[in-house]
């Protein structure tokens, strides 16, 4: 064990010289900055800005789009972009996106949330969906291009650091900024920088199409009636989904003076669930089936149009392009899917579903300033979680991926009990700041309950991350690189997006701890499924 950590140091220092990991950090700083400002330190305007916790909550459904990304991903990944198809392959969209991000941070930045709320939610919901889409060109990326130098687990590492570096600048400069200026020109700010990556993104490696994108062939698998039955459920799923939650979310954003609001929290316990059936089991279900319809062709020597049909059509790139790489990967994984979509589902859950009342809660509930927070949660913050991502890849060297993917999981859930002390006036965070000396040091101690409640929500946080996106990397294929970690990334956020406006009109009702405390209980559910999948991974190997 004493081997395997400088082991793997040598391995992070050698690959930190390397041009694939240097321009993986840019990617994590231009993926953290719209993910911050346009979920995170947005709340912070819309609180100052008087805008209710259920309205925050509600819009925090823009992180939705990123649970959705899978549906455009097969464009993301085979679509040319004309005049920027020789910037390369990824480059190409992500240049496209980073455009399009910068222009949403510069509308955002003449646009004023409390007299147009509408328009200010449409901004940021095309910035989200760039956000998104760059995001899975960033994902596609660092599967593509690791080898045994800039291994998945260096680059995932690498990624989270500069990811979390942008939410120091997303979070703490801009809460500084807006103390010192106004926040729309605080966003005008981040539009230069985003444009200044933008600029970077031209000098990053790129990645070739594969030769099977370049071949023209027959149709593959089942029929093409059972494709095109296939393809016609789950379009209608994804579709009533997107429909639902998009209508729901004008409903309560136009309501009328006077008029009471359709309830979130209504929504989120009768309507949610069954968003998460229509996304997740059934299209699963769908490519189980389709698998099986494939597999008893070739049994039973039936010509189901398969190998010997011509030119693809419409039916046969809709297949490959969406439901092929989940039927791969449910082929690949067999009954193991379930584990392994559980964990996917609950992994992040507990941290995740609170986010967009982070702010919130530091500035209206227990009444700290904006450079107070700026210090605390991005600052001082975001080096604890540098610390978690390290101790996370320390980690993944010395124990293994599944060992740090339960720790992760463990440390996140506890972490929420210190916010629920917090919110109770920090009796245990006194007991034990006082028994260990902290309150000596000449902090104040009304910061120091802040700064101790943050660390350990971070370092979790930035172990769990770096845990998990390196799992999620070793679960996706390299033929279905893009659409596989889209989908799986995705239903990462699907819950979480789904609870959180519920969640607001529970923190009015019940205040802020008990709902820390459900939600440290919602990471019990991660843990289960992380041992599931344990000993799920532990029987692959044997077979292997």
């Amino acid at each position: 064990m004493t081997e395997a950590a400088p082991k793997g140091l040598a391995l992070i220092h050698m690959g930190l010289g390397n041009r694939k990991t240097a321009a993986m950090f840019a990617f994590g700083l231009a993926a953290g900055l719209p993910f911050t400002l346009l979920l995170g330190t947005l709340n912070a305007w819309l609180a100052e800005a008087k805008i209710n916790l259920a309205t925050i909550g509600l819009l925090s459904w823009i992180g939705l789009i990123a649970a959705f990304k899978f549906l455009w991903s097969p464009v993301v990944d085979r679509l040319r972009l004309p005049l920027l198809e020789r910037f390369g392959r990824r480059k190409s969209w992500l240049l496209l996106c980073q455009a399009v991000l910068v222009a949403t941070f510069l509308t955002l930045s003449v646009s004023d949330p409390a007299t147009a709320i509408g328009w200010f939610a449409l901004v940021a919901v095309i910035g989200a969906f760039a956000a998104a889409t760059q995001d899975t060109v960033i994902d596609a990326w660092r599967i593509d291009v690791a080898d045994e130098r800039a291994t998945l687990g260096i680059l995932s590492s690498i990624y989270q650091l500069g990811y979390r570096i942008a939410t120091l600048i997303g979070g703490a400069l801009a809460l500084v900024l807006a103390d010192a200026i106004t926040w729309p020109l605080v966003y005008a700010v981040m539009g230069a920088l985003m444009a200044a990556l933008l600029i970077a993104t031209l000098f990053a490696p790129d990645t070739p199409r594969p030769v099977i994108e370049r071949v023209v062939g027959g149709a593959v698998g089942p029929s093409t009636c059972d494709k095109r039955t296939g393809l016609l459920i789950v379009g209608l799923c994804w579709g009533w989904a997107i429909v639902t939650i998009g209508a729901f979310m004008v409903r309560v954003l136009n309501v009328a003076p006077g008029e009471t609001p359709p309830s979130v929290g209504d929504f989120t316990r009768l309507t949610g669930p069954w968003i998460i059936v229509v996304t997740v089991v059934v299209p699963a279900l769908v490519a189980a089936w389709l698998n099986r319809q494939a597999q008893l062709a070739e049994w039973l020597g039936w010509n189901r149009d398969g190998a010997a049909a011509p030119t693809p059509g419409v039916i046969e790139h809709g297949y490959r392009a969406l439901i092929l790489p989940l039927s791969e990967l449910v082929g690949r994984l067999g009954f193991g899917a379930i584990i392994v979509l559980g964990l996917i589902l609950s992994y992040r859950l507990c941290d995740s579903i609170w986010g967009p009342f982070a702010y919130p809660f530091y500035l209206e509930e227990l009444q700290y300033t904006n450079a107070e927070v700026a210090f605390a949660s991005k600052i001082f913050g975001v080096g604890m979680t540098i610390l978690g991502v390290s101790l996370g890849g320390i980690s993944f060297a010395m124990l293994g991926r599944m060992p740090t993917l339960l720790i992760g999981a463990i440390v996140a859930a506890a972490s929420n009990l210190l916010y629920a002390d917090l919110a109770s006036g920090s009796p245990v965070i006194d007991a034990v700041a006082g028994a260990t000396g902290l309150l000596n040091l000449g902090v104040d101690a009304r910061m120091m309950r802040l700064m101790i409640a943050i660390s350990g929500e971070n370092i979790a946080g930035g172990l769990a991350g770096a845990a998990f996106v390196a799992y999620l990397s070793s679960i996706a294929s390299k033929e279905h690189s893009a659409v596989q970690y889209a989908l799986l990334s995705s239903l990462t956020l699907l819950v979480g997006s789904l609870g959180r406006a519920g969640l607001g009109e529970a923190v009015e009702r019940m205040g802020y701890a008990p709902v820390f405390r459900f939600t440290a209980a919602l990471g019990l559910v991660a843990i289960v499924f992380v041992l599931l999948e344990w000993v799920r991974w532990r029987r692959e190997l044997k077979k292997g």
